[in-house]
């Protein structure tokens, strides 16, 4: 599997589990929806390819600013619940 695959992977993990919380939803609402597909587009496109490092240690921020903010906000809520839900793909994310 590549980097780009296993960031998508984990940003995946991380809405779902951010949506089921907050949202109260089985299924990605809307919202949540219409981030993953932003994210997966923005990995999709990273000019890093796989030699990319996570994106909060990216030089270049390539998402926009609302959107931007709420990875921030899914990542802070969902990042300590992989320990729960993935260990192994938290520790995977945190070793990159």
């Amino acid at each position: 599997m590549t980097k780009i695959e296993r960031e998508k992977r984990t940003i995946e993990l991380m809405i779902n589990i951010y949506c089921k919380k907050k949202h109260k939803n089985k299924e990605l609402c809307e919202e949540c929806q219409e981030l993953l597909e932003y994210a997966h587009k923005r990995l999709s496109y990273c000019k890093f390819g796989e030699e990319k490092s996570t994106c909060a240690k990216c030089p270049i921020h390539c998402y926009k600013k609302d959107m931007k903010e709420k990875v921030k906000e899914v990542m802070r809520f969902s990042g300590p619940r992989l320990l729960i839900y993935n260990p192994i793909e938290l520790f995977r994310h945190m070793t990159y």
